[in-house]
């Protein structure tokens, strides 16, 4: 009885550190997406130029983050292999995002200091991800990831409180409140973690051994990327492919809903930009209502079953908000929705690194899901976009569920495939 006590002390504690990390690095990503756009219409009058370099750092995450996250399942050391990158990596990003509002003066400088943000914070982004399934069990995973969410979401608000208040009177004061908030959230991290002490951890050297540990005198056989993408195409079990198809359709549901409601509010429910803007915050705090409910009912009935479940609520709730075409229709149905997707956000990822062929590579699967998550992100707006082009506004909230629908056929996929396989893995 002290022993599962004292695992879920234990979990609890790495749950919290997670969050405390995400929580910091999300609140730099908050104000950098709210904040930065002003910045460069100081000196650029097209919107889709503003567009484009604001979307600089999703391109750089698709090609960044996977690499990354394999070179820290790679790395050995005396701390882990993911503490070393935090403590490089936290402290630098939080010096370049500081760095931001000095460099608004000239154009080539933002962007420069923009980019090298970008790099930096996407380079150490799967890599904190990446604790919470070297330390968690399968079975508890849910759960710590739905705290981790939560903390994520939170960070949306305390961005919204930092721009109400202070970026008037204090530009750059407000960014150094995120940046001081990662440096601090670091020294925690380097304080009190040492990953190397994590069941996954020692796994990775137990297979380390059991490939003779090397390929040549004293050097350590490495897994890349290419060959973990590889294994994933060719299994003839599909289901990592499938989910990797799944998360691509649903993240482009999800980023279609809520980067089109603004100009849906306007054009369909009569209201101003303001007005239009704020469709979708009831629905956040709805998201963090249902995320730990969800998590826990995941672990109970089945991830795959919760998450289709979910989905369908999703896509039940773009109905509503398109049945019912009045302002307090669309923020119900918004509501409804964010609820649903909650069951996907959480259990997704959670599902890809039980499916993962060992703890050796789950900081690749942390950076494989962010690549298809923010795809999804990137073709969601344009593919529902050009629905809308060819039928009307009106039907906005539809066609986003039509493709919500298709990401749950794609999980239904990979249950039936799961219930014919023998693995016992933990989904």
């Amino acid at each position: 009885m002290s022993t599962t006590s004292g695992q879920r002390t234990q979990a609890g504690r790495i749950t919290f550190f997670v969050s405390l990390a995400v929580f910091a690095q999300e609140s730099t990503w908050n104000l950098y997406d709210s904040q930065v756009p002003p910045l460069l219409r100081e000196h650029i009058g097209s919107a889709a130029l503003v567009g484009l370099l604001m979307g600089m750092d999703n391109l750089l995450g698709i090609f960044i983050q996977p690499w990354m996250g394999n070179r820290s399942d790679n790395t050995r050391t005396s701390w882990g292999r993911r503490i070393p990158y935090l403590v490089v990596g936290m402290p630098l990003a939080a010096l370049l995002f500081l760095a931001i509002p000095h460099a608004a003066a000239a154009l080539p400088l933002l962007v420069l200091v923009m980019f090298a943000y970008a790099l930096v914070a996407n380079s150490f982004k799967p890599v904190a991800e990446s604790l919470l399934p070297d330390f968690i069990p399968p079975r508890r995973r849910s759960r710590a990831n739905a705290v981790v969410k939560i903390a994520s979401s939170l960070t949306v608000m305390a961005a919204a409180l930092i721009s109400i208040f202070l970026i008037d009177d204090f530009p750059r004061l407000s960014f150094a409140i995120p940046a001081a908030l990662m440096v601090a959230s670091m020294v925690v991290l380097a304080t009190k973690l040492r990953d190397s002490r994590s069941p996954a951890y020692q796994a990775a050297l137990v297979e380390d051994r059991e490939r003779q540990g090397t390929t040549s005198a004293g050097v350590r056989a490495r897994v890349r990327v290419r060959d973990i993408v590889l294994d994933i195409v060719r299994d003839p079990d599909r289901s990592r492919l499938w989910l990797i198809a799944s998360i691509l359709l649903f993240g482009g549901a999800w980023a279609a809903s809520r980067a089109l409601v603004t100009p849906y509010g306007m054009e369909v429910l009569g209201l101003s930009r303001g007005d239009a803007g704020g469709l979708a915050l009831p629905s956040g705090v709805a998201f963090i209502v249902a995320a730990y409910p969800v998590a826990m009912l995941a672990e109970r009935f089945g991830r795959l079953r919760v998450m289709m479940a979910g989905m369908a609520v999703f896509a039940a709730g773009l109905v509503l908000g398109t049945v019912v075409q009045t302002p307090a229709g669309a923020v119900a149905g918004l509501c409804v929705a964010a609820a649903g997707a909650s069951s996907f956000l959480v259990n997704a990822v959670v599902v890809l690194w039980n499916l993962a062929p060992s703890d050796g590579v789950v900081g690749t699967y942390t950076g494989l899901y962010t690549v298809g998550w923010v795809g999804g992100g990137f073709l969601g707006p344009a593919v529902v976009g050009a629905m809308v082009d060819l039928t009307s506004w009106s039907l906005l909230l539809i066609h986003a569920s039509v493709i919500a629908v298709v990401a749950v056929l794609a999980v239904a996929r990979v249950s039936a495939l799961q219930r014919r396989s023998s693995s016992g893995r933990v989904l």
